[in-house]
């Protein structure tokens, strides 16, 4: 580093004082090159007792990179100097060291902007010139009194809302990026920090007290599966002897329920979960077994956990697990792998508008590598633009100025990634590009839009669900927002712009696996509404079988001759010439017929408004129960008999979902499952036609007999029905289906000149 004059090593050893260290990254200069082609991605960390309080964008191909962004870090004690390491980012690979550097902080002068060039080293090669860094410090005095009250109220605030707290925590004022931190005391504070406003001359409030929304944000460093396999001598927990064990997971704020395994102190699972890893060193996952009791609280059968810094990644690990508190043991596989391709970048940054990364990304998934790595479908790209006509949800001001602070949350299954807020504008604009690795091509894209509010939780602005093969490439589109059930619109619009690529070898086969589980939200709860919307739902399946029996019946009692003669007909034709591959052949023609009739613009499939009205009534039922929830608190809440409301509710739900998701199956709602339909029926009538019966049976029979010897640890699970679960139910479509924007706001659609 700079040598300085009047330094801070006259303050005691131990100053119990607050400083702000503020550092801007300025640039790097004649950095080591660590890619083959001569160059370097760089990005830069900062490091203070052992833990990270700043991460820099990546700047691609470049070794004398300009960063210009800026960390503000409270410290309490000057003798820890900062810690500087620079990598190099490899996509889907371990990120290559450049080099290190240490600012010792006791040798800066308070109040005094400073720069400092730091010469990068190596400790396996000091002799080696790796560049140099160039930096700006500040380094100001804070207020211990201030920053205490700030902590309590932050730790109060927290410990109430029982989220997890964060090291760090991102912001943005202007152009530089901002980072607030704590080394000792680890919590988020609501921090006032001042930057000068071009436009309004104003000053900016900040608040970093969204530590749940903010965490799921983080870049992930890792994907953590486990595979829950049995468990072994469970403590007896009921008056029979036995137990009713599930097993609840946790690594940070990441939550998963496996299934309850009734009547047994052996249970066999074979459920997979897989996490986010984001601390460099692994973390410790959580696992507590309990006992399913209906209408009383669940009884503790025992827990114990998992340290993933002892664990070796890439590779599979079988640990059995002895169950503290309790009895028994766990059987768990737990695999770590590296980080998906997972990033947050500006426009300026664009994968596929790079020539030769869209030309390695086409490569990756191209048909060539069908079989390779088959969990990694394919590839998408969101660019977040901007919204339009918010809703308002701050009233400030003598004139009761309505404005508000919107932030964007993007979601693709568990992955889930956020813009920066901007403050106090109803027209935000984002410019960010959101990239997330496919392993399900059926997944679903959720947008959300929240108003950022430093006294309570975030308001809720509007959300849109888009399914991946809704996807139009390289259109830049605006998305009516809609409300929380996405039943209907709410106030704004949302320009994205979106590309797909995907393996579609891959993606069919992924459709015959078992679908990712989301994490655990929030509870079923009791509504009338929802009851009486899954009965009706199950009614409509009911009563379809109930119309094709009376036409069957009308055909026996000749109420149409000619109708039913030719029923007559076909059924002695079908039966004596009936073969098994005749049942797949029929499912065939029925999708080429529903297909023709989409072709031909006679489309049979009808817009459920009954579903809509319940949906809508539904919407209102659940802004009264928040409000009397309210008045209520927990004192009245429904015991045995919701718990059973409860089942029956999801028991209609799933049979109704089952019965429509047949139907949209052959209505050709979603063309790419009835397209492998289509392939997969074709390929049973010809193996049923040419293959004898007894032969299928037996192959059918030794492979179901033979899987646990091939594969003890194989996940249980029925091709039909994961392929049906990808297929959305009337109520999936309602949600999905795209609103019309209102004729008096038309936004415009560009089309994006496409490189490839």
């Amino acid at each position: 580093t700079n040598s300085f004059g009047t330094s801070n090593t006259d303050f005691p050893p131990g100053d119990p004082g607050m400083y702000q260290l503020d550092v801007t990254l300025r640039r790097g200069q004649n950095l080591a090159a660590r890619d083959r082609g001569g160059t370097s991605d760089p990005y830069v960390k900062f490091k203070l007792g052992g833990k990270e309080v700043f991460r820099s964008k990546t700047v691609h191909k470049n070794l004398n990179p300009v960063w210009e962004e800026k960390a503000s870090i409270l410290i309490d004690n000057l003798r820890e100097p900062l810690y500087v390491k620079v990598f190099d980012y490899d996509f889907g690979l371990q990120d290559d060291f450049i080099g290190s550097a240490f600012l010792d902080l006791t040798s800066l002068e308070l109040n005094r902007q400073t720069d400092v060039t730091l010469s990068l080293k190596d400790p396996h090669y000091p002799d080696h010139d790796l560049g140099s860094i160039f930096l700006s410090v500040l380094l100001a005095p804070g207020d211990q009194r201030e920053a205490t009250m700030l902590m309590r109220k932050s730790w109060k605030r927290s410990s109430k809302n029982n989220n997890d707290l964060l090291p760090s925590m991102p912001y943005r004022t202007g152009n530089l990026w901002h980072r607030i931190y704590c080394p000792s005391k680890c919590v988020l504070m609501t921090v006032l920090l001042v930057s000068s406003d071009k436009h309004h001359g104003t000053f900016q409030t900040q608040s970093l007290r969204l530590s749940d929304l903010h965490r799921k944000s983080q870049l992930w460093r890792g994907i953590v599966s486990v595979t829950l396999i049995e468990g072994r001598e469970l403590k007896a927990m009921d008056a029979n002897g036995l137990s009713d064990p599930y097993v609840k997971f946790r690594l940070g704020h990441q939550k998963y329920k496996s299934k309850i395994v009734p009547k047994t102190l052996n249970p066999q699972w074979r459920e997979q979960f897989d996490f986010h890893l984001y601390e460099e060193r692994g973390g410790i996952i959580d696992i507590t077994v309990w006992d399913k009791d209906v209408g009383k609280k669940d009884d503790f059968i025992g827990r114990c956990q998992v340290d993933l810094s002892t664990l070796s990644k890439e590779q599979t690990h079988k640990l059995e697990m002895p169950l503290e508190e309790g009895e028994g043991y766990l059987v768990l596989l737990v695999t770590l792998t590296a980080s998906a391709a997972v990033t947050i970048s500006d426009l300026s940054i664009n994968s596929l508008e790079d020539q030769k990364e869209r030309e390695e990304i086409l490569k990756r998934y191209s048909p060539m590598m069908m079989f390779h790595n088959i969990s990694d479908v394919g590839f998408l790209q969101v660019k977040v633009i901007r919204a339009e006509a918010l809703m308002a949800a701050d009233v400030t001001g003598k004139d009761s100025f309505s404005k508000s602070d919107p932030f964007c949350v993007v979601e693709l299954n568990n992955d889930r990634l956020l813009t920066h807020t901007v403050y106090k504008n109803l027209n935000p604009e984002w410019n960010k590009i959101f990239t997330f690795n496919i392993k399900d091509i059926h997944s679903v894209l959720e947008v959300t839009v929240y108003d950022e509010d430093r006294d309570r939780s975030a308001d809720f602005l509007g959300k849109v669900a888009i399914p991946l093969l809704s996807i139009q490439n390289g259109e830049q589109k605006a998305y009516v927002l809609k409300n929380k059930q996405l039943t209907g619109p709410t106030k704004g619009v949302i320009y994205l712009e979106i590309d797909v690529i995907f393996n579609a070898v891959k993606a069919s086969i992924r459709t015959l696996m078992p679908k990712e589980q989301k994490y655990i939200e929030e509870e079923d709860r009791l509504s009338k509404q929802l009851l009486l919307r899954n009965f009706i739902r199950m009614k409509h399946c009911i009563m379809a079988l109930v119309t094709a029996v009376c036409y069957i019946s009308s055909c026996f009692d000749w109420d149409s001759p000619p109708r039913s003669l030719a029923a007559f007909l076909l059924f002695l034709f079908v039966v004596w010439n009936f073969e098994l591959y005749m049942i797949p052949l029929a499912l065939l023609l029925l999708l080429a017929w529903n297909y023709f009739l989409i072709v031909s613009g006679k489309d049979n499939r009808q817009h459920d408004t009954v579903v809509e009205d319940m949906l809508e009534d539904e919407e209102e039922e659940d802004d009264r129960d928040d409000k009397d929830s309210e008045k209520k608190g927990f004192m009245n809440r429904l015991y045995a008999i919701q718990e059973v409301c409860v089942t029956v509710q999801n028991i209609l739900d799933e049979i109704a979902s089952f019965g429509e998701r047949i139907k949209n199956t052959f209505n050709w709602t979603v063309p790419f499952l009835s397209w492998l339909a289509i392939v997969a029926l074709s390929v049973f009538t010809v193996i049923l036609y040419f293959i004898p019966l007894r032969y299928i049976v037996l192959v059918w029979g030794i492979n179901k007999f033979t899987k646990k010897i091939r594969n003890p640890y194989a996940i249980d699970n029925n091709e039909l029905l994961d392929f049906l679960s990808r297929v959305p139910s009337d109520v999936q479509v309602m949600q999905y289906h795209e609103l019309k924007q209102d004729p008096t706001h038309s936004p415009s659609k560009r089309k994006k000149n496409n490189p490839a």
